[in-house]
């Protein structure tokens, strides 16, 4: 594959339709670069819009979960399907917002052992349930979850999150997907 982005290759920004675009354009802008997984789904662009609208509607609103919160259930899910690419880009997305450099990688490597105070626990643990053997996840876990202070909004949105991002880790297996070099440095 050699510096190949995808196995599928890549779309340019400049080549998708204006409103993907326009919201590319503003995490460009914001990151300095313009993240693979854009230029990997963007020849599907029907596909690359329902997934920034879902992942927008999951990963920036303003209830529930944190912002790190999010970004530690996108990484445990991501570590527990070894997503290269969702570990590095999130992983540096969840050093930044936890403004801790190492939470990621441990996260990322061992989710089952690393140390987390109980609300982080419960929430590893929750999308762990979920994305290692959905078809054994019950109510156990429901009532783990809520005897750690979890609000049902907050449950909604570890599994929802933990579902986007099965997907999303296996759109990357499928494609091959590389991180962008950039990621590697952040929040460190």
């Amino acid at each position: 594959m050699g510096d190949q982005v995808s196995r599928f290759g890549a779309v340019e920004p400049e080549e998708l339709p204006a409103d993907l675009r326009e919201r590319i354009e503003v995490i460009a802008e914001k990151s300095g670069f313009v993240p693979n997984i854009f230029r990997a789904l963007g020849h599907r662009p029907a596909e690359l819009r329902a997934f920034l609208d879902y992942h927008d509607a999951l990963m920036e609103r303003r209830d529930g979960l944190s912002k790190a919160e999010r970004e530690l259930v996108v990484v445990a899910t991501s570590g527990a399907n070894h997503c290269t690419y969702c570990v590095v880009a999130h992983g540096a997305i969840l050093r930044i917002r936890a403004k801790d450099p190492e939470l990621a990688d441990r996260v990322a490597s061992n989710p089952w052992q690393v140390e987390l105070d109980q609300r982080g626990r419960a929430i590893v643990d929750l999308a762990l349930a979920l994305a290692r053997d959905s078809a054994r996840f019950g109510e156990e876990h429901l009532a783990a979850a809520r005897a750690a202070g979890l609000t049902e909004d907050e449950i909604w949105d570890v599994g929802a999150i933990t579902a986007l991002f099965a997907m999303s880790n296996r759109l990357a297996h499928l494609t091959a997907l590389r991180p962008n070099p950039e990621f590697y440095g952040m929040g460190r």
